[in-house]
C-alpha cells in the first residue's frame, strides 16, 4: 500500500454521478506488474485505461548493483588465482590485499519517468533505455602456499 496512490474524482453528469479514479502503483517485479494489469483488464474491460509503464532505478537498487558487481569481480579474481596456482602446483591462501581499482556504470538509470517521449517508444525500447550496467576492476594479492605446506597442515 505504501507504493500505491489513488486519486478519485466525482462529478455529476445530468442525473447520474460519475467517478473516475487514477491508481499509480510502483512495482519492483515486472512479472507481478503484468499480472496485475492483465487482471484489471480482464475484470474491468474497456472501462479501464492502463498507461505504459515508466521504468527507473531507485538509488538503493543502483547501490546494490554496485556492491554485487564488486563482490562478483573479487570472486572471479579468486577463481582465476586458484586456477593459476593449480597449474603451478601451488595452493592459494588467504587474500592479503583487495583494492577496487575502477568502477564503470552506463545505461540510462536516471529516472526515465520524467521523459515525455517515453510513451512513443516500444516496451522493449523503454526497458532497454532504463537498463543499468556496471563493471568493476579489482586488484588482489593472495598468499600462495606450496603443496608441501598444505600436506603438513592436513596431517
Amino acid at each position: 500500500e505504501e507504493n500505491m496512490t489513488v486519486t478519485e474524482d466525482f462529478s455529476r453528469v445530468e442525473n447520474t454521478y460519475q467517478m473516475e479514479a487514477e491508481v499509480c502503483i510502483i512495482f519492483s517485479d515486472f512479472g507481478k506488474m503484468q499480472n496485475v494489469c492483465n487482471l484489471l483488464i480482464e475484470k474491468l474491460g474497456t472501462s479501464i485505461t492502463i498507461s505504459p509503464p515508466h521504468f527507473y532505478h531507485t538509488p538503493e537498487a543502483i547501490d546494490t548493483l554496485r556492491r554485487q558487481v564488486c563482490v562478483t569481480a573479487v570472486g572471479n579474481t579468486r577463481r582465476k588465482a586458484q586456477e593459476v596456482c593449480r597449474l603451478l602446483g601451488q595452493a592459494l591462501g588467504k587474500p592479503l590485499l583487495i583494492k577496487e581499482e575502477e568502477t564503470k556504470e552506463w545505461g540510462s538509470h536516471i529516472d526515465s519517468h520524467l521523459s515525455h517521449s517515453a510513451d512513443s517508444r516500444t516496451l522493449q525500447e523503454r526497458i532497454q533505455n532504463a537498463t543499468a550496467y556496471a563493471s568493476c576492476r579489482v586488484f588482489a594479492v593472495f598468499e600462495i602456499k606450496g603443496k608441501e605446506n598444505r600436506r603438513h597442515k592436513l596431517l
